[in-house]
């Protein structure tokens, strides 16, 4: 029976693994991207961080998927905005980040139960815009 749990209890910790996105998770899914880049490039998506001057795909390599994505027109033209939000409870504590969390409905099973916590904040702690498929501006929380 022992040997059930532990063999349940690690095909568990492996399927939550293979869900959670990271820049070597990203970078490895994407391997032609990665190596056309500069070494200095190489580094900076490696620790999740993105520059001026980065296209799109190098953005979703270090980040991964905006959370949401908007289009601003003023009087310098047109730009792409993407966000990337967490969502917290009490005092500021985590509850989640990522755009994945947008899938669910209510009633479905596999509803996290964090996602109908009553006090439940949505924070917006990164925002790159883009301007001709280029980011131009980084916007980013110094808490």
């Amino acid at each position: 029976m022992k040997t059930k749990w532990l063999w349940a209890g690690i095909w568990a910790g492996a399927l939550l693994l293979a869900g959670c996105s990271t820049p070597q998770t990203r970078i490895q899914k994407n391997p032609e991207i990665f190596a056309r880049l500069t070494p200095t490039q190489q580094e900076m998506i490696r620790h999740g961080q993105v520059a001026l001057g980065f296209d799109q795909e190098m953005v979703k390599l270090a980040l991964g998927d905006p959370d949401r994505i908007l289009q601003r027109t003023d009087e310098n033209g047109s730009s792409e905005i993407w966000s990337y939000v967490t969502y917290e409870g009490y005092g500021g504590t985590m509850l989640y980040r990522g755009w994945y969390h947008r899938y669910y409905r209510w009633g479905d099973p596999l509803f996290p139960y964090y996602m109908d916590y009553p006090a439940r904040q949505e924070r917006e702690h990164f925002r790159v815009v883009f301007k001709d498929g280029k980011v131009t501006s980084i916007e980013h929380e110094t808490r």
